[in-house]
């Protein structure tokens, strides 16, 4: 068993620096699907295309207590980031401008030695297991799409994780309620009236009022909405292409919403739209306003989450539990889409281990996944489908 345990780990450690080296952006995780298909056919695990790169596997199907055994199901996220990366490791990305910055790769590969020490115990198991290889987290909806190609179908229970570099390693953070808060992103196009430097007052200047605008856009958390509410506004970019001479015709704002619930989210929404159009007024100008929602907070049922917990005490200890983090987390996660359909919990374990590049935030160009992480959350998943333990 010793054996065949370290087989697996070393096999998906190898695999999840092989697609840190191939990685792809949402929707086009070809390349990793075929991988991820060609080892469950390997395997023996059936499986069947979802959301066209996405790939629901199944161990157990016919499980003899199914129907009396919660179906479980299991999710692990594919695809990469458009960011071009400088962390220097052996394995970096081979693919210009396009990253694994949030360590799915290695999530991916977490889910896929899971698959292949379930199934070395396939007819131990309890009840039926399923597997969601998931495309198209990171702002794709990949989640409702699997959703709505039948990923959920008799499915009693769902759970899934994310490495965290802002926690220790190996302390799990699984609050009952919301985990992560839900998002939007927002662009405001301000349309002035372009010319001659020189020549300020025969011009409408945009990248003035879209300076305002910006400024006028923090007021929101500090002085709209109560202290205690959790919220995010952050203009990320200003695009105003021009010469030193010329003052443009338009310049175009961009930013990301961090909310707890969707109540919150709407309300900012209102005052996005009131504060820039009066701004630009203000100006002379005028604007555009566009609110894309993306996800809703991620809610942990209480059950599910005890769980988690537990089991992860259970395998590391009283004290693996991180109890100084604040909750929610700010970030998002499509994860929330399974929770809205069936109960289930989402956990944060940390990847911080001290060495540089694991101390790192998701979403960097030098980020890079702890490969430790890997059978640490094995173990967690064959806990919670009742499978044999290491």
């Amino acid at each position: 068993m010793t054996e065949h345990w370290n087989d697996i780990i070393a096999q998906a450690t190898s695999l999840r620096r092989e697609l840190h080296r191939l990685p792809e952006l949402s929707w086009e995780e070809v390349g990793t699907a075929e991988s991820i298909r060609k080892q469950l056919s390997n395997l023996s695990i059936p499986w069947r295309e979802c959301a066209k790169t996405g790939t629901v596997a199944q161990i157990n199907p016919h499980a003899k207590d199914a129907g009396k055994t919660p179906h479980i199901a299991l999710r692990g996220d594919m695809d990469a980031l458009p960011i071009e990366e400088a962390s220097g490791v052996d394995w970096s990305s081979e693919t210009t401008g396009c990253m694994h910055a949030c360590g799915h790769d290695g999530h991916t590969a977490t889910l896929m030695a899971t698959a292949h020490w379930l199934k070395l115990h396939e007819f131990e198991l309890p009840g039926p297991v399923t597997l969601l290889f998931q495309p198209a987290e990171e702002g794709g909806h990949g989640a409702r799409e699997m959703i709505n190609d039948g990923a959920l179908e008799g499915i009693d229970q769902i759970f899934g994780w994310h490495n965290w570099p802002a926690i220790p390693f190996g302390k799990l953070l699984c609050p009952d309620g919301i985990v992560m808060c839900g998002n939007a992103t927002f662009t405001i196009t301000v349309n002035g009236k372009g010319g001659h430097a020189s020549q300020p007052e025969l011009c409408r200047d945009p990248v003035l009022a879209a300076s305002a605008i910006t400024l006028n856009l923090q007021q929101i958390a500090s002085r709209r909405l109560p202290p205690q509410q959790t919220v995010v506004l952050s203009v990320t970019s200003i695009e105003a292409p021009s010469g030193p001479t010329i003052i443009p015709e338009k310049a175009i704002i961009g930013g990301s919403i961090r909310m707890s619930n969707r109540e919150t989210g709407n309300l900012i929404n209102r005052l996005i739209r009131e504060i820039s159009e009066a701004t630009a007024h203000s100006y002379a100008v005028e604007c555009e306003v566009d609110i894309q929602p993306r996800y809703n907070a991620t809610i942990n049922h209480p059950q599910q989450a005890r769980q988690v917990r537990e089991g992860w005490q259970k395998l590391f200890g009283e004290d693996s539990l991180d109890t100084e983090k604040a909750t929610p987390i700010m970030a998002s996660e499509d994860f929330s889409y399974y929770l809205q359909e069936v109960p289930g919990a989402f956990a944060l374990i940390g990847s911080n281990d001290m060495e540089h590049r694991h101390q790192v935030p998701c979403h960097s160009a030098y980020y890079d996944f702890n490969d430790s992480l890997i059978p640490k959350v094995v173990q967690l998943y064959a806990h919670l489908v009742g499978g044999q333990l290491p």
